[in-house]
């Protein structure tokens, strides 16, 4: 390695710390409950910023934050493989709630409509929006 290297690699730790500061959270892997409470409102915070702007700045550590929400929940919580629509409409059924009453979070009741016949998929904004109307995790319509 050379030298340019490692001084570009030891400048990295001030970086990294001035980070974590701004962030509020640990930035690395989930290692407990309130840690990953944290985590997932750092993410929902992330998921209000970046949007679906694929081209946002912010976007890795969006990806980053992500990837460290689903590893923990991998292990810890017991979520069934559903895909997005199948869980829209098991919280619909659950809350007693027709397309028209979710036309606000998507937009039009035809939005809703596409999305649980499989026309179109939840994007960010939406899942934000549902997982705050439902109390889950955004995650679980992505």
């Amino acid at each position: 390695m050379t030298d340019t290297a490692i001084r570009e690699r030891d400048g990295l730790a001030p970086a990294w710390r001035e980070l974590e500061a701004q962030t509020h959270v640990k930035l690395r892997t989930i290692d407990s409950e309130r840690h990953y409470r944290s985590m997932v409102a750092f993410m929902n915070e992330l998921l209000d910023t970046v949007g679906d702007q694929e081209a946002h700045p912010l976007i890795g550590l969006l990806d980053i934050v992500t990837a460290f929400v689903d590893e923990y929940e991998d292990r810890h919580v017991e979520i069934p493989d559903a895909a997005p629509a199948a869980v829209l409409r098991f919280l619909m059924k659950q809350h007693d709630l027709r397309q028209a009453d979710l036309a606000e979070n998507f937009g039009s009741q035809s939005n809703v409509s596409e999305v649980l016949s499989g026309k179109r998929e939840i994007n960010a904004r939406q899942a934000r929006s549902l997982a705050a109307r439902f109390g889950v995790s955004p995650a679980v319509f992505i």
